[in-house]
């Protein structure tokens, strides 16, 4: 499987390194981060358990996390999928991208490219992702990257004592390849990192 994919001119895919930890770090500091992780990254050390279990999901085939960088390798955001099942050939899609990165198209570029990935080197047929209805920014991404809307998921999530709707996506390997709508400015660029966490 190739780990290092260009998604578009200036935009490029590879895997996350442990030489990231300032990134990592630097990425999680912003508050609309909170949630993107199971536990807090607010130390070293957390920045590199983060990177450690990516790399072990990578290995084991349960999910794959991509770093997206400019030409000068700056780090810009992730994009990743999955919860892979292999018997039903489906995986769940994350992304989010850094406040320097947002409104630049970064979330939408890199999505695309990790879904043909997943079509092509995983051999995946289903992709779902998922978003907080009150964020229409990640609404507006999963839409141009080609995930079309199939339901709602009732008060799904709970944050602070109080619960959420979720919007759920999907994209087909049969789906038109045909983009969608241009990503609009000042998006937030965030959407659910995995079954159990969505923003």
């Amino acid at each position: 499987m190739r780990d290092l994919l260009k998604a578009s001119s200036g935009l490029w895919l590879r895997r996350w390194s442990s030489d990231d930890v300032q990134p990592v770090l630097t990425a999680f500091a912003d508050p609309l981060m909170r949630g993107q992780a199971p536990e807090p990254v607010t130390t070293v050390g957390d920045a590199e358990r983060w990177l450690s279990a990516q790399a072990e999901r990578w290995v084991a085939g349960s999910a794959f996390a991509f770093a997206a960088v400019d030409e000068a390798g700056v780090v810009l955001g992730n994009v990743a999928v999955g919860a892979v099942d292999r018997r039903h050939r489906a995986g769940w899609v994350s992304y989010w991208t850094t406040p320097a990165a947002r409104g630049r198209g970064v979330a939408v570029r890199a999505c695309r490219s990790l879904t043909q990935w997943a079509f092509d080197d995983l051999g995946l047929f289903r992709l779902e992702l998922g978003h907080r209805t009150n964020n229409p920014a990640s609404c507006r991404v999963a839409t141009a990257a080609g995930f079309a809307v199939e339901g709602l998921q009732r008060q799904k999530l709970e944050y602070d004592g109080a619960r959420f709707d979720v919007e759920l996506h999907a994209r087909l390997a049969t789906d038109s390849a045909e983009p969608g709508p241009a990503q609009p400015r000042g998006a937030h660029d965030q959407a659910a990192p995995g079954p159990r966490l969505n923003l």
